[in-house]
């Protein structure tokens, strides 16, 4: 769960932002057919197998809207949940439920989307040591719900943003020179508490990688032998990060070959969302 402060600070603008995308001066759907502060219930239902995440986000929506709102859960992020299972019920004025219905289900069958799928992707890797991590191939403004989201199926967070780690890929080794001088400027520049990850393309770049005391080298879309010529030429000098198209399909090819880490970008940009559902909105005494 997201904690007080973070909820109230990072959380809440990007739920108001979505809330407001949705609602530029009124509902008139809803103020058609309900004129003044009727309580009513509705029933939150799965409508397919997956791992429920971002139940917090969907409360949240609607005590946003109305803070009495109240939802009673009855599955927690991270269950397993199986088709046709009722997993929460909200109680409040029928006008907050339907004006908020939407956008509460957006984010939770996108997060349980993602949840679900990195839960299928990291089950590919049981067994092994190797981490599964994102990456920052995420929506614009869903970032931290889809990290999260990555977490609670059972993945890693890669560096959060620009400002949470040192990564030099391609067009970075372009702009500096060289491999070298990337991972040379990279130690004079940043704070000595950062590491120093790398991306390369080829075994020559492996080679510049080791010599230049890369802390982390991420081997990109190497093939399954170049990755085993690599990792003889690293030889536990740096940890190891492979990445490029990964995918639930090709992942298991990868888990026999001792790196350190997997990063996947299809975890946050190719989930599909899971069917979720509010059913059964009635008045209620």
């Amino acid at each position: 769960m997201f904690d007080p402060i973070t909820l109230k600070l990072n959380v809440d603008p990007f739920i108001e932002s979505a809330l407001r995308e949705d609602i530029t001066s009124e509902d008139v759907s809803t103020n058609c057919v309900m004129k003044e502060n009727t309580r009513g219930e509705v029933d939150l239902i799965c409508k397919q197998d997956g791992i429920i995440c971002g139940l917090q986000i969907f409360e949240r929506v609607f005590t946003l809207l109305d803070e009495k709102t109240k939802v009673e859960f009855f599955v927690k992020d991270g269950d397993t949940v199986t088709k046709g299972q009722l997993m929460a019920k909200v109680y409040g004025d029928i006008r907050v439920l339907l004006s908020g219905e939407r956008t509460a289900l957006n984010y939770l069958q996108r997060m349980s989307g993602i949840a679900t799928y990195t839960g299928k992707v990291a089950l590919l890797l049981k067994g092994s040591s190797i981490k599964l991590l994102d990456t920052r191939k995420t929506t614009p403004n869903n970032r931290i719900f889809e990290k999260y989201a990555v977490r609670i199926g059972g993945g890693n967070n890669h560096r959060y943003n620009l400002t949470d780690g040192v990564l030099l890929k391609d067009n970075h080794i372009g702009a500096a020179g060289g491999v070298a001088k990337a991972v040379r400027m990279a130690k004079e520049y940043a704070p000595f508490v950062r590491k120093i990850e790398i991306e390369v393309e080829n075994l020559d770049m492996v080679h510049e990688a080791v010599e230049a005391g890369a802390d982390i080298i991420m081997l990109d879309n190497m093939s399954h032998e170049q990755i085993r010529e690599a990792m003889a030429i690293i030889d536990h000098k740096a940890e190891v990060e492979v990445s490029g198209n990964v995918t639930a399909e090709n992942i298991a090819k990868l888990a026999d070959l001792g790196v350190d880490y997997i990063s996947s970008g299809a975890l946050t940009h190719s989930a599909p969302i899971m069917d979720i559902s509010l059913k059964n909105l009635h008045p209620v005494e």
